[in-house]
């Protein structure tokens, strides 16, 4: 298990952008789960929606990105940096609000030298509320 300080070792995220609170379980190369907690103080709010605040999709991918980056770094990868490659299959299945505990599941599809793909789910209360697939990149340059 790992906390917020944990993380912080592993990724360059910060305030606002960290987007993991806790990951629960890794399975190194395989699998990796991840919490976020939801709350109003959210910059995002303030402009998505401001009477009905909605966490952005594009965060919610972001998040999960955020987890597998973690379980790359903790599956032996070297290297600096994890970056987007692409996004494929990615569906929004129910809003996530203030208040809501995201739980994401990551697994590894394959690798291929500094390439990973994944597959990551988003559920709020055991539903499903967010789903993709994405290829990501392992780096030498530091952010």
């Amino acid at each position: 298990m790992m906390d917020i300080k944990e993380i912080q070792k592993f990724l360059p995220h910060r305030y606002p952008f960290l987007l993991v609170d806790r990951i629960t379980e890794i399975a190194p190369g395989t699998k990796a789960i991840g919490i976020k907690n939801v709350t109003i103080n959210e910059e995002f709010f303030q402009g998505h929606f401001p009477n009905q605040p909605i966490m952005p999709g594009v965060l919610i991918i972001e998040a999960m990105a955020q987890v597998a980056g973690i379980l790359a770094y903790c599956s032996g990868v070297t290297g600096r940096s994890v970056f987007f490659m692409s996004i494929e299959k990615a569906k929004f299945r129910k809003p996530v609000i203030p208040g809501d505990q995201l739980r994401f599941e990551i697994r590894t599809l394959h690798k291929r030298g500094n390439v990973w793909k994944f597959s990551g789910n988003a559920t709020v209360e055991e539903k499903l509320v967010a789903e993709a697939e994405f290829t990501a990149m392992v780096t030498d340059k530091e952010i």
